[in-house]
């Protein structure tokens, strides 16, 4: 194992695009070294921000870390890149079903049964389930990658399960979209992201992952408070009426801004080579979005 993670890291070296992150940072999953593997997975994200399995990785590395949210929200994130990923319906079973949630985990393992009605361990998970948990909890790992174990319990404390006559009344709903995964869809593989800020700057929704790996929206809309209200006043500065959308180019990407509903803004960051069309076609469509989310949600 020592000699993959070498053989991985000098690739990475040699070419820090590379998806050997992938591996390396699954044997160092594997090792129990969860933070170091979490970096790795982190910065190879930074330049392959839309690829499905890194997503899932992160997923793996949160339950091992005992960060249930985290990894369900990035295993439906997962889903909206790749539809038909079996190993995020397994892993989102998995988390439903400690969060005591089985009427949805019931449901997403279905799904991933459906689609893979030869593997045994959704088979298994799912019989737990309907038998009202008996056994402990079912093992429901994402495809390709070894068994996700619950988070440590207690010595001493029995592994959860769920109650025999739980109805679909007596289980949460689901939680709303995750913010930040609101318009990941949208976004696709090009390199660009999309945030929503409130009229303070306080991020609302979306992400903005930095060169180091780390998600700087917080930053980004404290820059960024009252740029609306500035916008608005220089149109009746001008006598132009109400802006619509501001455009410009920076060193680093191409900068679209847009207001939304409740004096928010909307702001889209995208590869300079990014043609001026798609970036303004992704504003609008992120701007209509928003708009449905507010509307609903916030």
């Amino acid at each position: 194992m020592a000699d993959e993670i070498r053989r991985f890291s000098d690739e990475l070296a040699r070419d820090p695009a590379s998806m050997a992150f992938l591996p390396l940072a699954e044997t160092l999953r594997r090792r129990g070294q969860t933070d170091v593997a979490l970096k790795v997975a982190l910065r190879g994200l930074e330049r392959h921000p839309h690829n499905a399995d890194a997503h899932d990785l992160l997923a793996r590395i949160a339950v091992d870390q005992g960060d249930l949210q985290r990894a369900f929200d990035e295993w439906d994130m997962v889903l909206r890149f790749a539809p038909t990923h079996i190993g995020a319906r397994k892993g989102m079973g998995f988390v439903c079903f400690q969060q005591g949630r089985t009427v949805d985990a019931e449901r997403y393992l279905s799904e991933a049964a459906a689609s893979d009605p030869d593997d045994q361990t959704i088979a298994t998970a799912l019989a737990n389930i309907r038998a009202g948990g008996v056994g402990g909890a079912p093992v429901v790992a994402p495809v390709a990658a070894p068994p996700v174990a619950p988070p440590p319990r207690p010595e001493g404390t029995a592994a959860p399960h769920a109650p025999p006559s739980l109805s679909r009344a007596d289980v949460p709903p689901l939680p709303k979209p995750s913010p930040r995964l609101l318009f990941a869809d949208l976004i696709g593989d090009a390199e660009q992201t999309v945030l929503l800020l409130d009229k303070d700057g306080f991020v609302l929704a979306g992400i903005y992952i930095d060169g180091d790996g780390s998600d700087v929206a917080e930053e980004i809309g404290a820059q960024l408070s009252g740029v609306s209200e500035e916008a608005r006043r220089a149109m009746r500065h001008l006598g132009l009426g109400e802006w619509l959308s501001i455009t410009f180019e920076t060193e680093a990407a191409t900068i679209a801004m847009a207001p939304a509903p409740r004096d928010a803004l909307l702001v889209v960051a995208a590869a300079r080579e990014r043609p001026l069309g798609l970036v303004a076609r992704l504003r609008e469509s992120a701007v209509r979005r928003a708009t449905e989310w507010m509307e609903e949600y916030a």
